[in-house]
Parts: C-alpha cells; sequence; structure tokens
C-alpha cells in the first residue's frame, strides 16, 4: 500500500530526511516514533504531496510521487485517496459539524449534497458525536473537534489515513476519545500511519514502529521490538 524508497528532504535549506525507505502493508498501522526534530512529520507531509521530495519516490494507494514539484492535479488525485488529520482541527467555524463533515464529498467527488449529509451523519455515529450533528465546532472540546476532523477525513473514503500527532495538543482524557476512535479504524482494517510520542498508544495500535533519529529511520519492527 506505501513504499517509501530513498526519500531525502529538505526545509528551509536544512536536509531533514536522507535516505529514508519504509513499507506500510494495506490494512497495518505503521507509527512512527523519536525525539522532537527527527523528521517523522515532514515523512508523513512527503507520503500526501505536502512537501516536495528532494530525492527517491513514495508509492501511495496507487500513485506515485517522486523528486521535484507534482502537479496540482497528480496532487489532487493522490489526497482523494489519502486522508490526513493534523494536530490542529482545521473546522469551519461557521459551519455546523455535520456540514463540515459533508462538505468535501460535495466539493471534490461531486456527491449530491443529501447523500453527503446521510453519510456524514453515519461518519459522526461512528466517531459518538452523532447528536452534535448541528452545533458549531466552538462549542466543543478539543477531543471533540478532532474526532470531527477524522469523520470529515473518513468521508472521502480514503485508502490511507496519516496521523499528525492527533492528540499533542488535547489533555489526557480528551486524547483517551480519539485514540479510541484510531483504535476503532484499527481494528477495521483502516490503513494508517501515525506520528505519536505516546508509546503506550503506539504499543496498542500498531503492526510495526518504525524510529527516527536526525532524518534517518534507525530502527523498524513490532512495538515489542522497539519500544
Amino acid at each position: 500500500m506505501i513504499t517509501v524508497e530513498s526519500v531525502a528532504a529538505f526545509r528551509a535549506g536544512v536536509r531533514v530526511l536522507e535516505d529514508v525507505s519504509l513499507n506500510v502493508p494495506a490494512g497495518t498501522v505503521t507509527t512512527l516514533v523519536g525525539p522532537s526534530g527527527s523528521g517523522k512529520s515532514t515523512l508523513l507531509r512527503c507520503l500526501n504531496g505536502l512537501e516536495t521530495l528532494a530525492a527517491g519516490s513514495v508509492e501511495i494507494a496507487g500513485h506515485r510521487l517522486t523528486a521535484g514539484p507534482q502537479s496540482p492535479r497528480r496532487l489532487e488525485l493522490l489526497r482523494r485517496d489519502v486522508g490526513m488529520v493534523f494536530q490542529q482541527f482545521n473546522l469551519f467555524p461557521h459551519l455546523s459539524v455535520l456540514d463540515n463533515v459533508a462538505l468535501p464529498p460535495r466539493v471534490i467527488r461531486q456527491m449530491p449534497a443529501a447523500e453527503a449529509r446521510a453519510q456524514a451523519q453515519t461518519l459522526l455515529e461512528r466517531v459518538g458525536l452523532a447528536h452534535l450533528a448541528d452545533v458549531r465546532p466552538t462549542a466543543l472540546s478539543g477531543g471533540q473537534q478532532q474526532r470531527v476532523a477524522i469523520a470529515r477525513s473518513l468521508a472521502m473514503e480514503p485508502r490511507v489515513m496519516l496521523f499528525d500527532e492527533p492528540t499533542s495538543a488535547l489533555d489526557p482524557a480528551m486524547s483517551g476519545e480519539v485514540l479510541e476512535v484510531i483504535l476503532g479504524l484499527a481494528r477495521a482494517g483502516q490503513t494508517m500511519v501515525v506520528v505519536t510520542h505516546d508509546h503506550s498508544f503506539a504499543r496498542r495500535v500498531a503492526t510495526q514502529v518504525a524510529e527516527l533519529v536526525a532524518g534517518r529511520v534507525v530502527r523498524q519492527g513490532t512495538a515489542a521490538e522497539v519500544l
């Protein structure tokens, strides 16, 4: 499902990834761990075309990225199949929770409005927020907003889900809400790559763990082997 081969990447002229290779089979969960500044988030962004590869290649969900800029059309097609959840929730404050979730398939996939709203309601039930469908995001806790962000990504029916430290801005109780949703996705066979500092979560959810240090994968294996 995902093959990373000899990837290098720069940010502000500084090399942040060097000769990174990684394989993520379909239906598995890979967690990326390591110290701050080790390149975990940059690697995740490379998988979604948010960072330009300086060298190497990425194969993900049937799409291929190579070194250098990618065409807008290629990136659009890639992001239809690869969902990403960030540390910040990035919800539209003027829309209801339901409309936040229904918007992407309506705009990108041209899904009829009624169908998109019905799908959104189902996804909100899946993340335990169906009773809050009509409220605005500002009325929600941080954990609830992150669960809406997950539902919004799932609305595009992605083949791969990417999570960039999805609980870093949350307190322990809210983190637990979000982690339970991610665990549910793992049990359902969703292919995922998750950047996390939470080793206890990685032990619970990860099929494999990759540890990055100074822009390189230094260890890769099961949670028991790496952590």
